[in-house]
């Protein structure tokens, strides 16, 4: 039995906080609300912190003093994960693609035009290939010809992302909307 290779599922990052009492450095370099206190002890750091209801956190550990931020611990947390979801839904820009003959009918030509039209409009970039099969390969300036006129239909304003490209099945074009 052939075993297929799956990736496996990338694991999320997640940044671990020291917190209180955690925090082993003997000074820290205090922040809170957005105003720089200074340099003191942990353990005077702490009770600052504790006496304000808050907690002190250790946001850059590696600098020197550690940077600590006095605040909720639970509400950073909470923001934190949300700014994750936030920057993984960013949507990506695919290349939809769409293939052409030389001898592509009319409606079908029509309805690929469509096709482009649409997945321009979602914001996706295309990328339009013009297969030649056999002795359709000696006219290769019709070819180009195809895909110029498919290029000039389409009613939405376009750039073009890459050039006509010859490969060995034929030629393509990759274009986005303006």
């Amino acid at each position: 039995m052939r075993r297929r290779y799956r990736p496996k599922p990338k694991k999320k990052v997640v940044i671990r906080y020291k917190v209180n009492e955690q925090i082993k450095a003997p000074r820290v370099l205090v922040v809170a609300d957005k105003e720089k206190i200074g340099e003191m002890n942990t353990t005077e750091a702490i009770a600052l912190a504790q006496e304000k209801g808050l907690d002190l956190v250790e946001v850059s550990p590696r600098s020197n003093p550690p940077v600590c931020k006095i605040i909720d611990y639970g509400k950073f947390q909470y923001l934190q994960t949300k700014q994750q979801n936030r920057n993984s839904k960013q949507k990506k820009i695919e290349t939809k693609g769409i293939r052409l003959g030389l001898r592509t009918g009319e409606h079908d030509f029509n309805f690929k035009l469509k096709q482009a039209e649409k997945f321009l409009l979602k914001g996706h970039k295309v990328k339009i290939e013009l297969r030649l099969k056999g002795r359709e390969r000696a006219h290769q300036d019709l070819a180009k010809e195809n895909l110029k006129q498919f290029i000039d239909k389409i009613e939405i304003p376009t750039k073009v992302e890459e050039e006509i490209k010859k490969f060995p099945g034929g030629f393509n074009i990759i274009i986005s909307a303006n």
